[in-house]
Parts: C-alpha cells; sequence; structure tokens
C-alpha cells in the first residue's frame, strides 16, 4: 500500500534470512506485480533483519561499570532509568536488612554536582578497572578537601577500600552536604562490585565471547548440549547457579546471534532435551517469579 501510495517500481535487497522471505513474498505478490508494470517511479529497498536487536537487548556488553550497576541495583521507584542506591551507610542506623525503607534512597542523577557528573561519564566511557580508580581518586579528592584522614593507597581498588573512605563522610555533616552526589555513586559502586549478580554478569560474558567465536565451528546441537548439565532445578542450585531466567537471557542470545540455523534429528533432539529440563526448572520452583508466571 505504502508503495502504491508513492507509485514506486521497486529493486528489492534483503539482509537476514527472514527479509529474504519478506522480499521473496513482496516479489511474487500478485498486486505487487501489477503496481511495478504501472509504476514509473524506481527504488531500491533494502529488508534488514532485526533479530540482531534482540542479542542488543539481552547481551552483557564489554566491560563498563555504568551498565552493570544500572543492570545489577534495584531501579527507583518511578523511574526507568535510575537505581536506588542504599544509603544506610552514611547513618547511625544499623539493620541487616538491604531494603530498608527508613532511610531515602540515593540515586545516579546529580545534575547539581560538577564531580558527580565527572564521575558518571567516566563509569559511561571507561574500563570498569580505570572507572573504579576514577571513583577512588575523586572520593580521596573530596576527603582531602575537608581535611579528612584520608590516606591514598596505590594498586588494586577494592570495594572494601572504597567503603573505609566512605565512612571518614559519616560524621561530618558539612563534608556529607558538599559531597552527597559524589558519595551516592560510590556507594553504588561498590553496592554493586558487592552484588552477587555482578559475578553471574562475568560469567555471562565469557559465555557470549566464546560463543561468538565458536559459533561457525560449532553446530547449534552441540552449544545446545554444553547448555544442558548447567540447567539445574531449584533443589540442585547454588547461587552461583543460573536461574530459569538467566537461561533465558542466554538461549534468546544465542538464537540470534547464530542467525539461519539448519535443522536436523541432532538439533531436534538437543533442543527437546534443553525444554524438558526448562520444563523441570519451572515446575521444581517453590516460588515462580513474576516473569516464569506470565510465560506459564
Amino acid at each position: 500500500a505504502l508503495f502504491g501510495a508513492m507509485g514506486l517500481r521497486e529493486e528489492t535487497f534483503a539482509v537476514g534470512a527472514l527479509s529474504r522471505v519478506v522480499a521473496a513474498e513482496l516479489a511474487s505478490y500478485a498486486p505487487a506485480k501489477n503496481r511495478r508494470r504501472m509504476s514509473t517511479n524506481k527504488a531500491s529497498v533494502v529488508f534488514v533483519d532485526r533479530t540482531l536487536d534482540l542479542a542488543g537487548a539481552v547481551g552483557h556488553h564489554g566491560d563498563n561499570l555504568a551498565e552493570k550497576i544500572l543492570s545489577v541495583l534495584p531501579k527507583l521507584p518511578g523511574h526507568k532509568t535510575d537505581v536506588m542506591v542504599n544509603m544506610v551507610e552514611l547513618t547511625a542506623l544499623q539493620t541487616a536488612d538491604d531494603t530498608c525503607s527508613i532511610i531515602a534512597p540515593g540515586c545516579l542523577a546529580q545534575p547539581n554536582d560538577p564531580a558527580a557528573k565527572a564521575l558518571w561519564e567516566s563509569f559511561m566511557y571507561r574500563k570498569q578497572k580505570e572507572a573504579v580508580m576514577e571513583a577512588r581518586r575523586h572520593l580521596v579528592e573530596a576527603a582531602s578537601r575537608e581535611n579528612l584522614p584520608i590516606k591514598m593507597s596505590m594498586g588494586r581498588v577494592t570495594p572494601e577500600q572504597l567503603n573505609s573512605y566512605i565512612q571518614l563522610f559519616k560524621n561530618n555533616l558539612k563534608a556529607l552536604e558538599n559531597h552527597c552526589g559524589l558519595l551516592q555513586l560510590v556507594m553504588a559502586t561498590v553496592q554493586t562490585l558487592k552484588h552477587p549478580q555482578t559475578c553471574k554478569w562475568d560469567n555471562f560474558l565469557a559465555f557470549e565471547r566464546l560463543l561468538l567465536q565458536t559459533i561457525d565451528e560449532s553446530e547449534m546441537s552441540s552449544v545446545l548440549n554444553q547448555l544442558l548439565p548447567m540447567i539445574k532445578p531449584y533443589n540442585e542450585r547454588m547461587k552461583d547457579d543460573y536461574t530459569f531466567e538467566d537461561f533465558l537471557v542466554l538461549l534468546v542470545y544465542m538464537y540470534s546471534v547464530v542467525g539461519e540455523i539448519k535443522s536436523g534429528q541432532e538439533l531436534d533432539t538437543a533442543e527437546e532435551e534443553v525444554k524438558k529440563a526448562l520444563v523441570k526448572a519451572i515446575c521444581d520452583e517453590p516460588e515462580p517469579s513474576p516473569l516464569v508466571q506470565k510465560i506459564t
């Protein structure tokens, strides 16, 4: 209908398997043939597969601290692009409850704090190791300006080291007020680095890189067979093992980057085994997550 309204006589090109199907349908569609005979305006039309968009959405891309923070920490209520930073560490309140709601959460957006804005940019554009070192540098500079007793240490930056620096601001209300934005970002860093999901993130990234390197040499069936032993029911899972949702993410990534798959007996068998294992994992969940409930 669009091409008819524009009076187009198109020459069609396709990038990707699904695009070829759509382009072939258009080429053989009787009303389209009639339109091409009658139309005078020439145009080239390129159909592009969008399956790699899925790989972009579920992939774990590179060594980026900002992406880890946004993925790992809970969302700030009412916001899609900001997170809650637990601020209990900077108070006299001591609680083991991670979801403590007495203290208002911190967040990433700090438009009125130049140091915090500069640090957030380094989180987005630098590698994780460099970004964490930048967080330490900003913290040391802020402490020095407030005459806090801080000692700059060299070498690897650890979450514990950053936390010990943060504690220096705890009983100095003026210093807290002056550097509140910066402290929120550094606390977000500490909480992300100590979060159990961060280790899983690195495992995802390693799997994705390995998949990209070997997918041309390996059949999809062999990749699925490697995945199969990792799918464990609830009572056999350790905290580092993948959950049902994690496997969904991996499978979406795998099928997105592989492109066209040659079907056959081996692939059918491998897929059936993976399906059985996933169904067992769903059925054994004592409390299915909202996503699992939605799917089932």
